[in-house]
Formats: structure tokens, C-alpha cells, sequence
């Protein structure tokens, strides 16, 4: 008789009579679900800066209580101004920029972008920016809005269709509309403008932290109401560099996410920019791995882990394994071991909507072990 046992640890519990394991080694498994991503950019802030201020009332008392965030997150070692950064969470590198001169200096030739892999997957991106109009290709400053934090428009393959770049390169109030409307894309990149993303301080204002904060706290809720994010949502939200533009950080990363650990968890792992780039390219898979991102560690380890369960009796001839928490679209492979070191193919599935199951015979005898790989 088997016993109803189930683990929800990546490679987990040994039971009496049924063990479930899961192993990913090709990607992590806690991306799973995700569906929608955001993420989010504030400017020039070490994290010791904005956790536990006063003048960050709301991400402190009520965002970081729901989130989970990283310790030790920089920007890569001594790349600096902003726009340096800015390409390299999109591409995994600078280009050898070191400066903050517009797309019609810095621009780049190169598809190895972000942009150029949704694309090709048939994935749907944009980048929503404050104070930009409309109509025309912002390629300039102008006002509140700076060009530098406009990733996108550096490259050619995005800008030399100008219908094409006006599609993905919207004003940011269109956000909200597309947050209801059903319209959103499954990649946003969002950038307030030097106001409210803590660049700027607006005379009579206290801190530019505190512009920041009082923004974020009437974008983040409609964000978090949305259907888009309650179902496989991710927001992450991070700084460009650290304060002054010299420190590298660490700054600040904080996912949100329905998929997330949430609850105030954190972590001491060494992370970049190149983290958030392939972690992004992982939950999509997209490849290849851009620039740096192939040597980074994702964040994976601030989302839920995925799960392997019993469901029903173990009682009959066979009983059902569900694993949850997967990446939908990708191959999975149920194993089973007696001896933790000989596995077994007990047969693939192709995750739907996060979730995968498996029928299996019953087996008298020796414990079983059961471990769920993620395939190519």
C-alpha cells in the first residue's frame, strides 16, 4: 500500500513509501507560470537608501511585506552613467557605451536584443514611457523624459520601421487602459520620467525617493489588479545604479509576483542586471542567452517552487502524479528510482497553463522515487 506523500522541495523529501522529487536542470522550475512580466525602473539609489527610510513610506510598510527581494543585487561592476545599464538589462552587455548620448551616437546595428527575440518567438513586447507623445519616435530628450532610459530605441532593427517602433514605444498613461482593455502585452518595460523615477528633485519636495514612492503607490496597485497579473504576473522592480552614478550598489530588486515567495522573503545570492535579462529569457525561452546573461544566476530563487503531488488514492492499480508550477509549453519528464541512482522515463507531457499529470501503475515492494525533469 502506498501512502499519500507529497514534497514541495526541488529535490526533496524522502517518504516511507512514495517520494516525489523534482530536478530541473535545464531551467528553474520556479519561473513557472509566469505569463505576463514587468518590469519596473527607478534611478540612482544603493538599496540601503530606500530600505527601511521614511521617505519610501509605501515600498517599506507595504510593498516589501508581499514581496520578495534580493540583498545583494548590483549593476555590473563599474558600468555606469544610466545608459550603459539600461542597454545592458535588454542585451547583457553596454556595447561599449560609457555614456548618455542619444541613439543618433550610440545606436546599435546588432539584433542580440531583448526586442529582436520577442519578436522572433512571436511574443509581445512594449516599453511604457512618461512624457513621450504618441506620434513621433521620442529619439530625443525632452522635458521630464530622457532618451537614455529608452533601451529600445538604440537599436536599428527597432527604429528603422517606424510604424513598427511606434507600436511597441508607447506614452505611459496607455498603460492602464491595456491593463483592462485586455491588450497588454506579455513584456513591459516601464520608466517614469526623471521625477518620479528618483533622477530629479522637484523644488519644494523633501526627497526624490518620496516622488518616487507616491508614484509607485498609484501604479503598482492597478498593476496588481489587473487580470494580467493575477494570473502568472511578475513585476520586478529595480534601480539603474547605485547613488551618484560611481556605485555600483547593491540596489534594489523586488519581484511581486502571484508565483512569487512574497512575504517578505530575501536572499544574499550575488545577482546583476544580467540576472533580470536571463531571467526573463528563461520564463519566455528565448535564446540564446544574451551577452553576460549566459554567466549570470537567475532569480529564480525568489519564486515559489514548483510542485509534484499526489492526487486521489494511492490505494489502486495506479494513481495519478500532478506537477504544477511548470513552465507551460515545455516538456517534462516523470522518472522513477528505487534506488535514488537508476531513474527510469515513466513519459513526457507538455505543461498547460503551469500543469502537467502522469498515470502511474502501482508497484508492491520497495519505495519508489519520483523526480520531474524539465526538458529543451
Amino acid at each position: 500500500m502506498f501512502q499519500h506523500l507529497f514534497s514541495r522541495t526541488r529535490l526533496g523529501l524522502v517518504g516511507l513509501s512514495v517520494a516525489l522529487m523534482l530536478s530541473f536542470p535545464v531551467r528553474a522550475g520556479g519561473l513557472a507560470g509566469v505569463k505576463t512580466v514587468f518590469i519596473l525602473m527607478f534611478e540612482n539609489h544603493d538599496w540601503s537608501s530606500i530600505r527601511e527610510t521614511n521617505f519610501c513610506p509605501y515600498l517599506n510598510t507595504v510593498v516589501l511585506p508581499q514581496a520578495a527581494w534580493a540583498e545583494r543585487y548590483y549593476n555590473p561592476t563599474n558600468i555606469h552613467p544610466s545608459e550603459p545599464n539600461y542597454l545592458w538589462l535588454v542585451a547583457g552587455t553596454n556595447f561599449g557605451v560609457k555614456t548618455d548620448q542619444p541613439p543618433s551616437v550610440n545606436g546599435q546595428t546588432t539584433t542580440q536584443h531583448l526586442a529582436f527575440l520577442l519578436d522572433r518567438a512571436g511574443l509581445s513586447w512594449k516599453t511604457y514611457q512618461e512624457d513621450i507623445p504618441g506620434d513621433t519616435l521620442p529619439l530625443v530628450n525632452n522635458g521630464e523624459y530622457a532618451v537614455r532610459h529608452n533601451p529600445f530605441l538604440f537599436f536599428s532593427s527597432v527604429t528603422h520601421d517606424p510604424a513598427y517602433a511606434l507600436r511597441h514605444v508607447r506614452p505611459f498613461p496607455e498603460l492602464f487602459n491595456d491593463l483592462t482593455n485586455g491588450s497588454l502585452p506579455r513584456f513591459n518595460f516601464l520608466v517614469p520620467n526623471l521625477t518620479n523615477d528618483m533622477h530629479n528633485l522637484t523644488p519644494g519636495s523633501a526627497s526624490t525617493r518620496l516622488q518616487g514612492d507616491h508614484w509607485l503607490s498609484h501604479v503598482l496597485p492597478a498593476i496588481q489588479a489587473s487580470p494580467a497579473y493575477q494570473d502568472g504576473g511578475a513585476v520586478f522592480i529595480t534601480w539603474d545604479e547605485g547613488v551618484g552614478e560611481s556605485s555600483d550598489g547593491p540596489i534594489g530588486l523586488i519581484l511581486l509576483s502571484p508565483g512569487g515567495r512574497g512575504g517578505g522573503y530575501h536572499n544574499t545570492i550575488h545577482y546583476t542586471h544580467s540576472s533580470t535579462l536571463r531571467t526573463v529569457q528563461e520564463i519566455f525561452g528565448v535564446e540564446p542567452l544574451l551577452g553576460d546573461a549566459a554567466n549570470a544566476t537567475s532569480l529564480s530563487d525568489l519564486f515559489s517552487d514548483p510542485r509534484l503531488a499526489v492526487s486521489g488514492s494511492v490505494g489502486g492499480p495506479s494513481f495519478q502524479l500532478v506537477g504544477s508550477r511548470l513552465t507551460s509549453g515545455r516538456i517534462h519528464d516523470l522518472q522513477a528510482s528505487t534506488d535514488l541512482r537508476t531513474w527510469s522515463s515513466l513519459g513526457t507531457r507538455t505543461a498547460v497553463d503551469g500543469a502537467a499529470n502522469w498515470t502511474v501503475p502501482a508497484v508492491s515492494g520497495a519505495a519508489r522515487f519520483f523526480r520531474l525533469q524539465e526538458l529543451r
